[in-house]
């Protein structure tokens, strides 16, 4: 890959992409864009968590609900996209909301229903991140049956080195996103453990909504 786009110098800018295009189906209480959170709508509190932890725009990837998010949430600091094929699944949105970015930049992908996420998560992985990589956010799971030592698991956030952009994108599809190249790529891969900030749960059952609190 070459490095035109300013890959492998520590000034490439990291842009942030919420994906809050679903219906929330499963949860059955509307688009989870919008459930509440620390008396702000979520997709808010998670695009200026991305803001505060130091990208230097944020795009959210609206669908369902559109009109009713936008009309509801505070986001006029950040880029709205629509993605009107948001049925289809995540990869479309995430895909949207490549589309919608700077080139340039390295792209940091997020989940609008990770209320756990935090500013100092954010600015750990664009710490750690290498040249011409992908560095994801990783956590130990709270009901981890050994006490807590097992190894921490992959999520999100998901930083994205701008070097790999296209490819990343040439690989999603339906509702995986990145998971296709992520696996045939485990080598340029680097975990880092963010478990001392949240559990990283993403919230889809209504088993998960005290995740909100």
């Amino acid at each position: 890959m070459g490095n035109s786009n300013g890959t492998g110098s520590a000034g490439t800018a990291t842009t942030g992409v919420v994906l809050a295009a679903g219906a929330g189906t499963r949860l059955g209480l509307g688009p989870k864009a919008l459930l509440p959170y620390r008396g702000r709508p979520l997709v808010e509190a998670v695009a200026t968590t991305l803001l505060d932890g130091g990208c230097r725009e944020v795009v959210v990837v609206l669908g369902a609900g559109a009109s009713e998010v936008q009309a509801a949430a505070t986001l006029d600091r950040f880029r709205l996209v629509n993605n009107p094929k948001w049925q289809t699944g995540m990869g479309g949105s995430f895909l949207v909301g490549d589309q919608a970015t700077d080139a340039a930049d390295h792209l940091l992908i997020a989940l609008v229903d990770q209320p756990g996420l935090t500013p100092e998560t954010v600015e750990r992985l664009l710490a750690r991140h290498q040249p011409g990589r992908i560095t994801a956010a990783a956590y130990r799971r709270r009901d981890s049956s050994d006490g807590g030592g097992a190894a921490p698991h992959r999520g999100h956030p998901l930083l994205i080195d701008t070097s790999l952009r296209e490819a990343v994108c040439a690989t999603v599809t339906g509702d995986a996103g990145a998971r296709g190249f992520l696996r045939s790529h485990p080598d340029l891969v680097d975990e880092v453990d963010c478990s001392d900030q949240s559990t990283g749960e993403d919230v889809d059952t209504p088993d998960q909504l005290g995740l909100l609190h």
